[in-house]
């Protein structure tokens, strides 16, 4: 995957858990128990100034686990 945003990649998971960014935020809202709103959530992503562990936390909320996986070559 070349260079995909954490704004492709949330409304990925998004779309694959078949919840709105809405009911995302909710979810996000609930499990923090502090008010995460849509507006602030959507000016991260179109800014691409998310942070990881926010990115994070998401991806957990939406039920998915983080993975990186060792390349076969690395360039120098």
């Amino acid at each position: 995957m070349d260079n995909i945003r954490a704004k492709e990649q949330i409304k990925s998971l998004v779309a694959l858990r078949g919840v709105t960014m809405t009911q995302l935020t909710d979810m996000v809202s609930k499990k923090t128990k502090r008010n995460y709103s849509l507006s602030s959530l959507s000016q991260k992503l179109n800014r691409g100034s998310i942070p990881y562990n926010e990115v994070m936390m998401i991806a957990d909320v939406l039920g998915f686990n983080v993975s990186y996986e060792r390349k076969e070559k690395i360039d120098f």
